[in-house]
């Protein structure tokens, strides 16, 4: 507790509290008597200092606070609607250990239709005495707002703001408020085979009409159907209704939510929704059931080229056989085959061995098996039929979804198209696009269309939407039809994106809006409640009520998500500890008291069941010795599964700088602490983050960090929007006695967007490990790197090396690499497939950041780059698509080959003037086309070393196929083809 004079602390400190809880202190009476409209509303600041958030002010507590840093500072109170106010009181610690302090303070407001706010109280000074009134202050206000802001100038005790808790007092002027009642469902028991409504009452409990909006009914968290409401009047009442569909066997929580995208400004939004206290049970069908277990491939990890069979495991869950002569069918790329399936008890499985083969294709491919394919069976369900897999071919993750590019639908826009230098940082949507283009939708009716070329029951949309005229974000829809039926509105958001500034430091860059945009781009996502088939015509449109200033498509995926995994045999299901899914309370709890039991022994393994589930604080062991929140103590010896990462989701809502009192302020409020051997997999962490480290040091968070350790092994886990995705290492200055560096640590199936740093970075030591077929879309630094940093116990054994990155696919880093590696040896980047860099190269190689040297073998085999390199650093430096920069240490032991560079920004490959030597560099089997603005090679003027170069083609380069510059100490041996040496 800083800035305070510290004077019989123990003493004084009993003595008041006992004093207020007795009664013989005095309250305000305003505070006594009338309604707090700031409690459990959200609080925001200019800025915040250390470990003191704005999330302290509101938190219900005396004893923390918030303290901004510097003056002037600005603490904002978001009631969410109009209020008539009449004071505002601003408390802080009443212990007398807090000294006698002014603070100069101006009161202002803005309506819930205004934009700007106006004063309703002048600047004046205000004293904060313990003794006279307990820390307390009431300022008498006369006026109507939605957001109370405190303007601060200047405090005799501290360099910044201090507030302990912020009060407002007021009645809410008149206002609709939405309510829904009354939810019942029919048939009131029904099976597999039953269409379901859900029914219920919204009423409208406000002071004020409401206008129309709509209502949206969810399913085990899941929105699976809307319906308008018209206008009500205050005091008015209207039914609804929502078609549901079938829905399989199982047990559902049921819900609905008025004015979803809260576009009806309501005197409370806190009461929109309402979950039944009994769940929709859907009992099972008599007849049979027909269901796809697994996909078995022979090879199982093909070649390019290969002839591939397959097996295809056939259940029938249902209750009644199945005869022999139903068609399994298989369809791989433009591939189809067909089996013919043996007679099926019930609860019985068969092997079904599908006819011909299909020719590996590089990158793999998505495996679709359906049963029962032509329809012959009356089943109880057909909509569980159909099976997805990937298989992992040749360069790239084998992505269970299939991408659409915008620019290549149909589509009635806007074309946009980046410069020839794609110029990052300027607002610039086409350059932060996939394939540089994508489309604008100005007016209402503009759309983009989609063909469908596999089945699918989910989307993800890259969209861009504008920001808020303040910053923080704004919420949005689109409508989505598929075959011109009305599917859905969509939910978009642009809280995530938009970072302002000139500067190339991601800490300088602001939330605040003005000058230069990046980071344009978010994605939103759904599950749908039907699978489409093949060639269904997917259409984004804007109607009506899509009302954003403008809406930008990028890309969609199309993905047909497989029913949720059951709880395995073993695992203890958090909820057994107090987890409630969808209820929007936090689970961190429950869900650290099932990890411990699984960490102590007590129950074989963790579940996470399908559900959206909070989580405000980070897992991990708590540590009996208290070392502080910058050391901590990870997890060991436990196991989490989910029911796939569509399914079990864990969500924060409070961003890490204003979470209070988290246990690394770096690391963040949400995702785990990992010490070794974890396997977590099946779920999806989705932060909160929206900037990296600017605005007052404000971070994203990580989602999995730690020491990691032996035999931890993640697989098949979605994180979105935090500031890194995956940090293995942590500095042996923390806690020595744990030093644990990661050693076979796994990470396969990872699907990591939009974050704020890197995607996964090896750190301090990290050997022996993988990052294999999985998929990074966005990240904000280099989406892959092994960092052989010197923050370690024995520098001359915990050296990053034998590390390896295949078959992954890296697209847009809107900051850095696609792959990097910072010293080590031993390490391999192999099979990958990189696109559309912002700014940076494809793959690096560099010794800034001051890591341990370069040794032995660097391996760059079989990947395709396009669209790669960059300008960066005010512009003046331009990035080849593969860049080695030996800042003062040498690069030795590189090897490339067998790589596709294609439609690079700026050179080839590229040697960096850096001071440090680049021996024997041996290119490949390498095929160069199209540097735009560059060189097919380039050694700039100050590179030192020598390549070699083996069966290397070169087309198309503007400056030149291959060039040394002048002054340049780098030799090029060999003559590529189709191009010569320039000097």
């Amino acid at each position: 507790m800083r800035w305070k004079r510290l004077i019989g602390r123990t003493v004084a400190g009993l003595l008041t509290a006992g004093l207020i809880s007795a009664g013989l202190l005095p309250v305000t009476a305003s505070a006594a008597e009338a309604t707090d409209l700031a409690r459990g509303k959200t609080v925001t600041a200019s800025g915040s200092h250390g470990g003191y958030p704005a999330s302290n002010s509101n938190d219900g507590k005396v004893d923390s606070y918030w303290e901004s840093n510097g003056h002037p500072a600005d603490l904002t109170v978001k009631l969410g609607a109009d209020a008539d106010l009449d004071s505002v009181v601003v408390k802080l610690n009443p212990d007398p250990i807090w000294a006698t302090r002014t603070q100069d303070i101006q009161v202002l407001g803005r309506t819930q239709d205004g934009t700007a706010f106006t004063s309703l109280r002048a600047r004046a000074g205000y004293v904060f005495n313990p003794g006279s009134n307990q820390n307390t202050v009431t300022i008498p206000v006369d006026g109507r707002a939605a957001d109370l802001q405190l303007k601060f100038f200047s405090n005799t005790e501290a360099p910044g703001a201090q507030v302990a808790e912020i009060q407002v007092f007021g009645t809410a002027a008149p206002n609709p408020d939405l309510t829904v009642s009354a939810l019942s469902w029919s048939p009131s028991s029904p099976s597999e085979t039953d269409d379901i409504t859900v029914a219920g009452t919204v009423r409208n409990a406000g002071s004020a009409a409401s206008p129309s909006t709509t209502v949206n009914v969810s399913l085990g968290g899941v929105v699976v159907g809307s319906a308008p409401v018209g206008p009500l009047a205050a005091g008015a009442s209207a039914p609804v209704a929502v078609e549901v569909g079938k829905r399989p066997q199982g047990s559902y929580t049921v819900s609905a939510l008025v004015d979803p995208t809260d576009t009806v400004v309501e005197s409370d939004d806190a009461n929109n929704s309402r979950t039944t206290a009994s769940p929709l049970v859907v009992g099972q069908s008599p007849g049979p059931d027909l269901e796809v277990r697994s996909i078995t491939s022979s090879p199982a990890n093909p070649a390019v080229g290969a002839a591939v069979t397959f097996t295809v495991a056939v259940h029938n869950r249902g209750t009644s056989a199945v005869s022999a002569g139903t068609v399994t069918r298989l369809t791989v790329g433009s591939t189809t085959l067909n089996g013919t399936t043996p007679a099926i008890a019930a609860g019985a499985t068969a092997n079904v061995t599908v006819g011909g083969s299909w020719t590996a294709a590089s990158g793999g491919a998505t495996l679709t098996a359906t049963a029962d394919a032509t329809n012959l069976v009356a089943e109880t369900s057909e909509t569980n039929n159909t099976f997805a897999r990937s298989i992992v071919v040749g360069r790239g993750a084998a992505v269970p979804y299939t991408e659409l590019e915008a620019e290549k639908a149909d589509y009635e826009g806007t074309l946009l198209q980046s410069d020839p230098e794609r110029t990052f940082g300027h607002t610039n949507f086409a350059t932060e696009s996939s394939g540089r283009e994508s489309v604008r939708l100005n007016s209402t009716g503009e759309y983009v269309e989609f063909t469908s070329t596999a089945p699918a029951n989910s989307i993800v949309v890259r969209n861009s939407i504008p920001d808020a005229p303040g910053g923080g974000g704004r919420e949005a829809t689109i409508s989505l039809y598929a075959d011109g039926q009305f599917v859905r509105k969509l939910d978009l958001s642009s809280k995530h994106s938009w970072l302002y500034g000139n500067t190339d430091s991601p800490e300088g860059l602001t939330n605040t809006p003005g000058g230069d945009a990046r980071r344009l781009f978010d994605e939103s996502h759904a599950l749908l409640t039907e699978t489409y088939p093949v060639g269904t015509k997917f259409r984004l449109q804007r109607d009506a009520s899509d009302n954003a200033a403008f809406h930008i498509i990028d890309l969609i995926d199309l993905e047909q998500v497989a029913a949720p995994s059951s709880q395995p045999s073993g695992c203890v299901s958090i909820t057994t500890y107090g987890a409630v899914a969808n209820d929007g309370l936090d689970d961190t709890a429950a869900i650290q008291r099932a990890v411990t039991a699984n960490q102590n022994g007590e129950i074989d393994c963790v579940w996470i069941p399908a559900g959206q589930w909070r989580q405000e604080q980070k897992i991990l062991t708590d540590d009996p010795l208290d070392r502080g929140q910058w050391n901590q103590v990870g997890i060991r010896d436990v196991t989490i599964r989910g029911a796939g990462m569509w399914h079990s989701q864990l969500y924060t809502l409070t961003p890490p700088h204003e979470a209070g009192g988290i246990n690394h302020p770096h690391e963040g409020n949400f995702g785990f602490d990992i010490d070794e051997n974890t396997q977590i997999s099946d779920i999806a962490i989705f932060g909160s983050g929206t900037i990296r480290g600017g605005d007052g040091n404000h971070e994203g968070g990580v989602a999995l960090n730690g020491r990691f350790g032996k035999d931890t092994k993640i697989s098949n886990v979605w994180i979105e929007h935090a500031n890194v995705g995956v940090w293995a290492g942590r500095d042996f200055d923390n806690i020595q006695e744990l030093w644990n560096p990661g050693d076979g640590i796994e990470f396969t199936g990872m699907r990591i967007r939009n974050t704020y740093a890197d995607g996964i970075n090896f750190a301090n030591g990290t050997r022996n490990s993988a990052v294999y077929n999985s998929s990074f879309r966005n990240t904000g630094d280099d989406a892959l790197a092994v960092w052989s940093s010197k923050y370690v116990k024995d520098q001359s054994v915990d050296i990053g090396h034998d590390n390896s990155f295949r078959n992954n696919t890296i697209q847009l880093p809107w900051r850095a690499n696609g792959i990097a590696i910072y010293g080590g040896y031993g390490n391999k980047i192999e099979n990958n497939l990189i696109s559309d860099t912002m700014n940076y190269p494809a793959i690096m190689l560099a010794t800034d950041h001051d890591p341990l040297p370069f040794s032995g073998q660097t391996l760059i085999a079989n990947n395709g780059l396009y669209r790669t390199g960059g300008a960066f650093w005010n512009e003046d430096q331009e990035f080849g698509a593969i860049t080695l920069f030996p800042q003062n240490l040498p690069i030795p032991g590189v090897t490339i080959r067998d790589t596709d560079i294609v439609d690079s920004t700026y050179d080839g490959i590229q040697f960096k003037t850096g001071g440090g030597l680049m021996p024997d560099v041996k290119i490949q089997n390498v095929r160069i086309e199209k540097s735009n603005n560059g060189s097919g090679i380039l050694a700039m003027g100050g590179a030192r070393g020598n390549a070699t170069l083996t069966d290397v083609t070169i087309t198309d380069s503007r400056d030149g196929h291959v060039l040394i510059e002048p002054g340049s100490q780098f030799t090029i041996s060999g003559t590529p083809n189709g191009a010569r040496a320039k000097r």
